[in-house]
């Protein structure tokens, strides 16, 4: 195994594919982790925190649509989350370049 923190700051920052594209989030980082948790050291702790993350986040975003409905908490819901889905890799990226393991805040943990 090799040490890549290249590689693994990439995978956190590859959540933020979404901003560009409008999907991906999940898809790409889950493509890094897939492909590389074997040969690069940390990926597999890293990746599933990543995707264990991005699932939560599809969660949360599907219980916010019927919370539209009672005074408007769903809209509120779906501007904190989007800023949680900016902020958190972001800060991680930095904390993996560092080496250190990031966690996720309130992530339902789909993947052990």
């Amino acid at each position: 195994m090799r040490e890549d923190n290249q590689l693994i700051v990439m995978t956190h920052l590859s959540q933020l594919i979404t901003l560009v594209t409008g999907f991906g989030s999940l898809l790409l980082p889950l493509l890094f982790w897939l492909t590389q948790k074997d040969k690069v050291y940390q990926m597999d702790v890293h990746g599933k925190n990543i995707i264990n993350f991005q699932l939560s986040l599809i969660v949360y975003f599907i219980i916010c649509v019927p919370l539209i409905l009672f005074l408007g908490l769903g809209l509120l819901g779906f501007l904190v989350l989007g800023i949680i889905s900016i902020i958190f890799p972001i800060v991680n990226a930095v904390k993996a370049s560092r080496g250190e393991t990031p966690v996720y805040p309130f992530t339902i943990n789909f993947i052990n």
